[in-house]
């Protein structure tokens, strides 16, 4: 899988976060936190999380460093502009004085933007979209992910909804957490349909970053890796959630996101997000239906690297043409996404036409559109979103 390296550009690529990676790292929250200073600490999570137990080792690792704890459990899906209000409050008035995320990439984006405000009073939330729109660095962050999929651990990105539904995000370094503690203990009870949707959500982000036209060599070989350990490990994740093979979801979904934050995705993410905004689809249900439909789109746009996609899935693409071999890229997703119980259309989520041309709309504002291998049309999205919606084959 050769890569490309175009001389006529330069690149840049940025991940200031430090990983630590294993069964029970979790419990050295505490270690951490106090390593950047930080003397009480607001735990932000949903209460799914906390009503499973996954916060037991962490609250027993603070204690035992001797670093007091806040929590809020408030995070909701697609988090809106209040819930972050409401976490940055908390922080306030309990006197903390650094953040630890906990939970899947809402969590984690509430607790990142929720940073963006205490440390910018000045700056209202919905005025820091966009790329370094946040001013001032957020307190000391630390993020455990109990999802196998969104990697916000490694992404300098929160995204947060407003009221009209839109999911605008927030770029930023500021955002980027100090540390990140990835333990597969935290996902072994993870239901299946979670680790299906979080990890086809962790393909799109290597896959759409894989073939976008702002690649750069050091991505490439990361997106590469996540692909292949992908297609190894998500059957088996989430067949039966075993150490080994949730460990391996856990550390390829980071891996995809040190290579997406970097590059960016394509329009799979930009015709997700309104799904989610209007319907509430779950992010990685919405990017996993939409991607076989996005890739048919954009084969003809870089087809030696969708080539690249269907080996490492596995494929023998040996005698094949270089579009044959891209083509079974796309037939490679159908079948991963079948086995692992992602429907094909979202005719089981209700959604339809209702808010087509809104959603439409709001695509079009995702800065992920202008890198997308093929050029953008609206008369292509409304397709896409009709063919996804069971409606045009």
């Amino acid at each position: 899988m050769p890569m490309d390296l175009d001389l006529n550009r330069s690149y840049s690529w940025e991940m200031p976060a430090r990983l630590i990676f294993g069964p029970g790292v979790a419990r050295q929250a505490g270690e951490e936190l106090k390593k950047l200073g930080g003397s009480k600490v607001l735990i932000v999570t949903d209460r799914g999380v906390e009503g499973a137990g996954v916060l037991k080792s962490i609250t027993e690792g603070l204690t035992a460093s001797g670093v007091p704890y806040a929590l809020f459990n408030g995070v909701e899906p697609n988090p809106s502009i209040k819930c972050v209000q409401e976490a940055a409050a908390v922080y306030k008035a309990e006197g903390c004085d650094c953040l630890l995320g906990v939970g899947g990439g809402s969590s984690m984006d509430t607790a990142k933007a929720a940073g963006a405000v205490v440390s910018n009073p000045e700056t209202d939330l919905r005025a820091m979209e966009g790329v370094g729109k946040v001013k001032n660095p957020i307190p000391p962050f630390v993020a455990i992910p109990t999802t196998c999929g969104t990697a916000s651990e490694v992404t300098p990105t929160a995204v947060v909804t407003d009221a009209q539904h839109f999911k605008f995000p927030i770029m930023s370094p500021y955002l980027f957490s100090k540390v990140a503690l990835l333990d597969g203990t935290l996902l072994t009870k993870l239901p299946g349909p979670v680790v299906a949707a979080t990890g086809m959500d962790a393909l799109c982000h290597a896959l759409e970053s894989y073939v976008n036209l702002n690649t750069n060599p050091v991505s490439d070989g990361l997106d590469i890796k996540a692909i292949s350990m992908i297609g190894e490990w998500l059957r088996p994740a989430v067949a039966n959630g075993n150490l080994e093979a949730i460990s391996h979801m856990l550390l390829a979904s980071t891996i995809a996101g040190m290579g997406f934050a970097n590059t960016r995705v394509t329009i799979v993410h930009a015709m997700s997000h309104p799904v989610s905004g209007f319907y509430g689809v779950p992010h990685g249900v919405a990017n996993a239906i939409l991607l076989p439909y996005v890739m048919e789109y954009n084969l003809i746009g870089n087809a030696h690297r969708f080539a690249d996609v269907a080996r490492a899935l596995g494929v023998d693409t040996a005698g094949m043409t270089t579009m044959e071999a891209a083509r079974e890229s796309v037939r490679a997703v159908r079948e991963l996404g079948h086995d692992v119980g992602i429907p094909e259309t979202f005719e089981p989520y209700g959604v339809t036409e209702e808010h087509l041309d809104a959603m439409v709309e709001d695509t079009f504002k995702s800065g992920n559109v202008p890198v997308n291998p093929v050029r953008v049309t609206r008369e292509a999205v409304i397709q896409i979103y009709r063919r996804s919606m069971g409606l045009e084959k």
